[in-house]
């Protein structure tokens, strides 16, 4: 049976496909559409209509989509964007009416607590996960069978439009002077995953790390685009999501930076799957 997810994030609308059973789970495909909700809500403090609209116009495309594939269980997830701007209600109910489907925002410890799905998440180890979204930042570690969870209003694209605010920097970093014995970062999201592979990568020690984001934030945007093809909506933003990434580790121990694919719609998707198998949810056929 298959399943879905979409995560309306601040920077693009993420959706991924999983083809499961009841006693696994495979990623079959994602999509990407780079529909950046962040700059209006961060500018003027509200999602206007038309973008709304625009939103609207690429959760129907999905929709169709997960038809023409017989997918008929999925949920749809909305994160920083949505969360602060001044109509986030209105907003919802425009866009879930429009699409006739349900729409569940997420507050930011929750999408922190979500990160806890990655299968190697729950494994005792000195890693730290680091999710730089384009308005929030999420951290999860998992030490000594606690949860430990914390999500701060800094992020890529609300860093490119001087919206970060040097409390809530501050707020970040007495935060991670209580956090210790970590070695290895692991980066979700799309920056730090094109980071790296742009310089071929899978994983950095931090000196290079740092060296080579220094390199990168030397170049202009159209060098950015036409040394690392690079789409115009990474290269305006990844030199604000590499800074908070490189905040953290230098207030951290921290050796070996990684990066990996998974993301909110993972998550949601993996809890999808264990309620669905568990019985908690059912499809009923008429």
């Amino acid at each position: 049976m298959k399943i879905a997810s979409i995560d309306i994030g601040t920077n693009a609308v993420k959706s991924k496909i999983f083809d499961t059973s009841p006693t696994s789970i495979k990623f079959v495909e994602g999509i990407r559409f780079p529909i950046r909700l962040g700059t209006e809500v961060f500018r003027s403090g509200k999602i206007t209509n038309e973008k709304l609209d625009e939103l609207v116009k690429t959760l129907k495309k999905y929709k169709k989509s997960f038809i023409k594939k017989n997918i008929k269980m999925y949920e749809i997830v909305a994160t920083s964007a949505f969360r602060d701007t001044k109509n986030s209600e209105d907003a919802r109910r425009y866009v879930e009416n429009k699409i006739e489907h349900p729409i569940r925002i997420i507050s930011g410890l929750e999408e922190a607590k979500l990160i806890r799905f990655h299968p190697k998440a729950e494994i005792e180890s000195k890693k730290m996960y680091v999710d730089v979204g384009g308005g929030s930042t999420e951290i999860y570690i998992y030490k000594n069978g606690n949860h430990i969870i914390q999500s701060f209003q800094l992020g890529g694209v609300r860093s490119l439009l001087k919206k970060d605010k040097q409390e809530e920097w501050k707020r970040l970093n007495s935060w991670l002077k209580k956090q210790s014995d970590l070695d290895t970062l692991i980066g979700l999201g799309g920056n730090i995953k094109a980071f790296l592979n742009l310089n071929c990568a899978k994983n950095m020690s931090s000196k290079k790390f740092i060296a080579k984001a220094e390199e990168l934030k030397q170049l202009n945007m159209k060098d950015k685009m036409s040394t690392y093809n690079l789409a115009s909506d990474r290269a305006d933003v990844i030199d604000h999501a590499l800074k908070i990434y490189l905040n953290i580790i230098s207030q951290l121990n921290i050796k070996k930076i990684k990066s990996t694919k998974w993301g909110i719609s993972d998550s949601i998707a993996v809890k999808t799957f264990h309620e669905l198998y568990s019985k908690k949810i059912s499809i009923y056929k008429d």
